[in-house]
């Protein structure tokens, strides 16, 4: 009978535990997504670095694995606009990625990303280091505070290039829009419909430019705050080796592993996670 008892007691000590272990896990994570636009979906965009094909082929990886990341996550994702590459790659991606807390994680990506590779597109197949951009932007609704006034604003439409294009291609269906007083320029082409191509152009302007606002109040806050450590978001963030040994390794927190292949294939959030409560 005390057996019994010992037993169900131990029992129910370590549902308590298990349960104190969640609520501590959820107020922590509520602790690391607790800025103003982290509950938000995200915009993410995609820009090759000097590098030629290299570079261009590295953006398309990067764009595959945010898009297993998301996956992985539940996140639905919007292709809003790809840049075909020259052979191979792409020149840029834009997409939209729906769900709570989407850009809350991924702004912890936002950086330049270096690859270290033998290359594919060499003849000699020698080892080649290649860099790409990642920027993130929280999906701001209509009704936000920023204002875009149609004189500041210049629509061009275009017609769609690269792969799955030829209905588009037939009409000019892309859009391009250049916001006059920043020389902010945004294009649009993988929707068939001139207007959500024009639609989704100003949600990507509407984003960028409350980024760019709450850039401007950030570095006004920690210039009355130099102690404050800065981590650009322009700066490289993480660098990914595939020979002649195989690493990825953040070089914000230090942290690193061997297992390229599954961070390649979206396994991202145990770096996510550290940036987040290192910020």
């Amino acid at each position: 009978m005390a057996d019994e008892e010992g037993g169900e007691a131990e029992e129910e000590a370590r549902k308590e535990v298990a349960s104190l272990a969640e609520e501590l896990g959820a107020l922590e994570f509520r602790k690391m997504l607790s800025g103003t636009d982290d509950e938000r979906g995200a915009i993410l965009a995609i820009h090759p670095g000097a590098g030629g094909t290299d570079s261009q082929d590295w953006a398309q990886m990067l764009l595959r694995m945010y898009l297993a990341w998301a996956a992985r996550k539940g996140y639905d994702v919007q292709l809003m606009d790809v840049q075909p590459g020259d052979g191979a790659g792409i020149k840029s991606a834009t997409a939209l990625v729906k769900g709570q807390y989407a850009y809350g994680y991924l702004r912890a990506e936002a950086g330049v990303h270096r690859l270290v590779r033998l290359s594919p597109f060499d003849a000699a197949h020698r080892r080649h280091t290649s860099f790409a951009s990642v920027a993130a932007y929280p999906d701001v609704e209509e009704e936000n505070d920023v204002e875009i006034r149609d004189a500041d604003v210049r629509v061009d439409f275009f017609r769609a290039s690269g792969p799955g294009g030829q209905h588009v291609n037939k009409s000019s269906t892309a859009v391009r829009v250049t916001h006059i007083p920043t020389g902010i320029v945004v294009s649009c082409q993988n929707d068939r419909s001139q207007f959500r191509n024009r639609e989704n152009a100003m949600k990507v302007l509407r984003a960028r430019l409350y980024a760019m606002r709450e850039e401007e109040r950030r570095k006004e806050q920690e210039a009355a705050a130099p102690e404050k450590k800065d981590i650009a978001w322009g700066s490289q963030i993480r660098s990914y080796v595939l020979h002649p040994y195989q690493m990825v390794k953040d070089v914000r927190t230090g942290l690193e592993t061997s297992n390229v292949g599954g961070v390649l294939d979206g396994a991202l959030d145990e770096f996510i996670e550290a940036y987040l409560k290192a910020s």
